[in-house]
């Protein structure tokens, strides 16, 4: 897939991913936060909780596999050392109780169209 179509499909995953967090009572606080780590796709609050959120979409076929393929430990260790850095770095955050990683898998068909979202709460 090329890089532009795979940025694209990330970026609907990310607004469908916001959506739901939105119908929840999330208020968004970043989104594509980037670091010299890498990106945080999305950060949002609850009035308590500050939760950074990685979102895995993908397309609805046997090639592309499940969301959570690439939610790998290498991974969830990039997403933590990212949310440091935002932690550290960003002074004008909502002031948390608590922090949380959050995981949201998004499919779509072959015309964009939401096929599942699985939010998974304090995912790792």
């Amino acid at each position: 897939m090329a890089t532009d179509t795979r940025r694209r499909l990330g970026r609907a995953g990310e607004q469908l991913a916001l959506e739901h967090l939105e119908r929840l009572g999330y208020e968004l606080v970043a989104r594509n936060h980037r670091t010299r780590h890498g990106e945080l796709d999305l950060v949002v609050f609850d009035r308590t909780t500050l939760v950074f959120v990685e979102v895995k979409t993908r397309r609805a076929s046997a090639a592309t596999g499940q969301p959570w393929q690439g939610l790998h430990a290498a991974k969830q260790r990039q997403v933590r050392a990212i949310a440091a850095a935002f932690l550290r770095d960003v002074v004008d955050r909502p002031s948390a109780t608590a922090v949380r990683f959050d995981a949201i898998g998004v499919t779509v068909d072959a015309h964009g169209r939401l096929l599942a979202l699985d939010h998974l709460e304090d995912a790792f």
